[in-house]
């Protein structure tokens, strides 16, 4: 990066203070991971300078004939990933994806029910505070008291008092499976479309360790970071029905032109993801998530008892400690993770009962079961001990160590 460093330094300086946190920071947040090489340079590219409204073979704009030959290799290896007949690649993130899909089937003021944000929902799917949840009439669904987990139930019943045009389901702070075919059931009984936002869990469905939405959904919306080790950005699948609205909602509906670089890049992460060693990395995130949610257990109360995908989350309540103040302290020792709300949550948004982990950047280092003992008994021993000095100094110690053992890849 000389040409950065000698035209910017000081956003130099930022990249470099990052990179340094990366590499020394154990990142255990769910929805973050770490990128290849491959798709880190397909990021930087002169595709960046294209301009490239409109679709393949149909642009607005002269002088695309490389970068659509990016867009055709992006579609085709999603389609075959996921099983999917159809595959818009150019939105900018997941809750652009979403936005279109709402964009395209609905109409301002029509009834939908999302999964509560407190429920581990996502803020497109329905929040108040979203425009999801201000142009649509969002009802929402949640988890049983009982055990935590969505209430299919109780879900069919809103479904029958409400008749909504469209279902949303997908999560991003829950911790187990998620059975599409029961909520394609409940959809065709009301006569409503079903969107499934697989953005968590995508990794998980492409290596067919998950249920995959694109057998049961209309539409299927998802990001291609997070489990899914791409660049940050969205897409989306669905029936063949519905592809020429999809697409026209994207663009010219929310959209103008495409990030051909990031296009490129989810390319890219689409022939990784096809890939037996993706599997392979899919299925040991799911046993390091099983192990570290064990270890944790043993102190703590996990929402729902444990987890079947990649993530977790840990209610604090029992020990008289906040999301926010457990967030801060992890930070203190170089352990990240996020407040989160809980079920039933008592807190603020800003505070929170709980903490969500998540094991796919771990895993991505080459991290094992026996790593993940070792992460959960530091996080134990640092939040029973959240005041005292010299387990802070102890288990920052027992990060340097673990993070010298497993180097980041294009850090080594």
């Amino acid at each position: 990066m000389n040409n950065l460093k000698k035209v910017d330094p000081e956003i130099m300086e930022v990249v470099k203070k990052e990179e340094k946190r990366q590499k020394g920071n154990l990142e255990l947040i769910a929805s973050e991971n770490f990128v290849s090489e491959a798709v880190l340079e397909a990021m930087g590219t002169v595709l960046t300078n294209k301009y490239a409204e409109g679709y393949p073979d149909k642009r607005y704009y002269g002088g695309c004939e490389c970068v659509d030959l990016a867009e055709k290799l992006a579609i085709k290896r999603a389609k075959a990933l996921f099983g999917a007949e159809h595959a818009n690649v150019q939105p900018h993130s997941g809750s652009q994806a979403n936005a279109a899909v709402y964009f395209a089937l609905l109409e301002p003021g029509d009834t939908v029910l999302g999964m509560d944000l407190n429920h581990g929902g996502h803020l497109t799917h329905g929040s108040p505070v979203n425009m999801s949840g201000n142009y649509y009439n969002f009802v929402p669904y949640g988890v049983s008291k009982d055990d935590e987990r969505i209430d299919y139930d109780a879900l069919r019943e809103l479904a029958l008092e409400h008749k909504p045009k469209m279902i949303v389901t997908g999560a991003s702070a829950y911790s187990r499976e998620i059975d599409f075919k029961k909520f394609r059931e409940i959809s065709d009984e009301v006569g409503a479309y079903l969107m499934v936002d697989m953005a968590h869990i995508a990794g998980l469905v492409a290596a067919g360790l998950h249920q995959n939405p694109v057998e049961h959904a209309h539409i299927v919306t998802t990001t291609t970071h997070k489990t899914l080790r791409g660049p940050r950005g969205g897409m989306i699948l669905c029936e063949e029905n519905f592809a020429k609205k999809i697409d026209k909602a994207i663009f010219p509906g929310i959209q103008g032109g495409p990030l051909m670089h990031i296009i490129a890049a989810k390319a890219v992460c689409f022939k990784e993801a096809l890939s037996d060693e993706f599997k392979e990395y899919q299925k040991q995130v799911i046993k390091n998530a099983k192990v570290l949610a064990e270890t944790l257990n043993k102190e703590f109360r996990l929402v729902s008892g444990g987890t079947d995908n990649h993530l977790m989350l840990v209610d604090l309540t029992d020990h008289d400690i906040t999301g926010k103040l457990a967030e801060n302290t992890l930070d203190e020792v170089a352990i990240t993770v996020n407040k989160n709300t809980i079920p039933f949550e008592t807190r603020s948004p800003f505070v929170t009962s709980g903490i969500r982990i998540g094991t796919p950047s771990l895993t991505t280092r080459g991290m094992k079961e026996e790593e993940m003992k070792r992460v959960g008994k530091m996080i134990t021993k640092l939040l029973l001990n959240i005041e005292n000095e010299e387990v802070k100094a102890e288990v920052r110690r027992e990060v340097e160590e673990l993070v010298e053992e497993f180097p980041l890849l294009h850090q080594k």
